[in-house]
């Protein structure tokens, strides 16, 4: 019998095999490529946008702050002024470093800004679990940790936004601040627990610690879109008529009436809330007679993370400038309400009131900024108009303390704050978009660009 012969030289069969092989390599890699990267792409937004939640859950210690005042007072005797100071240097160090941050991610990105952020943060809360003296602490809480919830707090809603198409705007904003406004519902109860189990000091370094890790860890995940990268939107959708559709830089963005409209108006009615926030447990004590009210903390971050969610979407049916003017309006009718509280039911309803509008704030002018200056350079602009925020900080807090020296009550508080509120309901309705300006500015870069041809 004979036996089948191989061919001795395997080179003899590439001339048959190898040209199918690679054809089929050719087309099936490149297919493989492009189909795993649609699918990544399609589920970038929705894991840009929970990361932007998640990062701004874990760095949301701020709301919580009364916890830590009375802990500070309480293990480490410490007067109600001194256990005060660090919170109010941080909400104007934050303002600060969200303008900084602006412009370091619009030129390195957003994600080593949101990392160095929550490094900040984490390092920040650690070194103050080790300090016991009120000045160093306002150094590495109000300082550390202010500039580190500047950096990650400014980075994460202008990624998220320009994943989304602009119809989903406002929704988009409001979810991500909302995260930051919410932060108080978990930081409270866990510090208080913390506190009881261990001390002040230990609190401190083991949320610093958590901090750190889910930050970071949730900042390697944010960037920002590739060039040329479109949303998917609904097909019938028009423009907001308040979006300018152009994009300017910050130099371009104050040379408009817009800018100073938006920093003024933020400053105001943000000021009330703040106020609102910083008091609501002394105004329990005063005019119900609630002492040790500490609920009312966790209802009113509730109540702003829901605010922040709930203007983004009104916005986008109402649009931004209307939804103002209706929650400036609030505002101001909420600040006559408080001086008629007398029961828990009133102050619960006008607490709510109060913050469902003041979290409203916090997504409306976000969107705004976006829809009249553009994303492209939105870091560095949102950054200026976030300072009239920082302003509001000291604002609200300075007329609440001065009211109540001097006459025993906030109704002064009151009535200063609702005229201030009504001012900005009368800029709002002079606020359009800045179609004007934006063509002067477009006009000379055109002209530039046609004498550097030349």
């Amino acid at each position: 019998m004979m036996r089948a012969e191989w061919p001795t030289n395997p080179t003899k069969l590439k001339p048959k095999l190898v040209p199918l092989y690679a054809v089929v390599l050719q087309v099936y890699a490149p297919l493989r490529h492009n189909i795993i990267w649609s699918v990544k792409m399609s589920r970038r937004p929705l894991s840009i946008l929970l990361a932007g939640i998640g990062i701004n859950l874990s760095i949301g210690v701020l709301y919580a702050w009364s916890v830590f005042k009375d802990a500070l007072i309480n293990d480490l005797g410490w007067t109600a002024t001194q256990a005060s100071t660090p919170y109010s240097v941080a909400i104007v160090v934050f303002s600060i470093a969200t303008l900084t941050a602006g412009v370091l991610q619009d030129k390195f990105g957003p994600k080593k800004i949101i990392m160095l952020g929550g490094s900040f943060v984490g390092a920040g809360m650690i070194l103050t679990g080790l300090m016991t003296n009120p000045t160093a602490v306002v150094l590495t809480f109000g300082v550390v940790v202010g500039t580190g919830i500047g950096f990650a707090y400014a980075c994460v809603t202008p990624a998220a936004m320009k994943w989304w198409h602009p119809s989903k705007k406002g929704l988009v904003s409001g979810l991500i601040v909302g995260g930051f406004g919410l932060g108080a519902v978990y930081v409270a109860p866990l510090t208080k627990a913390l506190v009881a189990a261990y001390d002040i000091q230990t609190a401190f370094m083991i949320l610093g610690a958590g901090i750190i890790v889910i930050s970071v860890g949730l900042g390697m995940t944010v960037v920002n879109p590739p060039e040329g990268y479109v949303a998917e939107g609904p097909k019938d959708w028009e423009a907001d008529t308040a979006s300018t559709g152009i994009e300017m830089t910050w130099r371009d963005m104050l040379k408009t009436k817009q800018f100073y409209f938006l920093f003024v108006m933020f400053a105001l009615a943000s000021s009330a809330g703040v106020m609102l926030i910083g008091n609501i447990t002394q105004i329990g004590s005063l005019q119900v007679g609630l002492e040790g009210a500490v609920y009312l903390v966790s209802l009113l971050a509730i109540a702003n993370a829901a605010g922040r969610v709930l203007g983004g979407l009104v916005s986008e049916k109402l649009g931004r400038v209307n939804t103002l003017i209706v929650v400036f309006l609030l505002q101001a009718a909420k600040m006559w309400f408080f001086m008629g509280i007398s029961t828990e039911a009133m102050l619960v309803t006008g607490a709510i009131i109060g913050a469902l509008t003041y979290g409203s704030l916090l997504s409306v002018f976000p969107s705004l900024t976006a829809d009249y200056f553009g994303l492209k350079g939105y870091g560095a602009n949102y950054g200026l108009v976030y300072l009239g925020w920082g302003l509001s900080g000291a604002l609200g807090p300075v007329i609440a303390s001065l009211s109540f020296d001097n006459t025993g009550s906030f109704n002064t508080a009151y009535m200063i704050s609702a005229g201030m509120l009504t001012f900005a309901a009368l800029i709002a309705f002079a606020t359009k978009a800045p179609v004007a300006s934006v063509t002067k500015v477009q006009i000379k870069a055109k002209a530039k660009t046609a004498l550097a041809s030349a």
